[in-house]
């Protein structure tokens, strides 16, 4: 099993920057595909940012690309979501995610992914 605790959601301003953290429990987090993913009230859950269990390679929404980048270190059962030039569409709670596979399928729905964090909310003003 596995379990995931998100850190680093505030308010911002449009244009500003925040760093989202995800600490895993377990001595397997290298096995695991890790992804972040949004939920703004009213709408579902979205994919946003990806990486494979290597770290090798990472998948980005559209709406994030170029903005956001994920990254991982296997050594200290971290991933880390970094956010700039925020815009006041990226006002959501933010969720850390797991599957396990040594795949680089670039996997982008929820119910592919096994494991959750409970969220952070990140709320970006105008």
């Amino acid at each position: 099993q596995l379990q995931l605790v998100e850190s680093g959601g505030g308010l911002v301003q449009a244009g500003g920057s925040l760093r989202l953290s995800c600490a895993a429990s377990g001595r397997t987090f290298s096995s695991y595909a890790m992804g972040w993913f949004r939920q703004a009230p009213g709408k579902e859950r979205e994919f946003v940012a990806g990486i494979t269990w290597s770290g090798v390679r990472t998948h980005y929404a559209d709406s994030v690309k170029g903005r956001f980048t994920i990254s991982r270190n296997n050594a200290k059962n971290t991933v880390a979501l970094q956010m700039n030039s925020l815009r006041p569409e990226d006002t959501a709670v933010y969720y850390c995610a797991a599957r396990k596979t040594y795949s680089d399928y670039d996997a982008r729905a929820s119910v592919e992914y096994d494991y959750w964090g409970q969220g952070t909310q990140v709320t970006v003003s105008s």
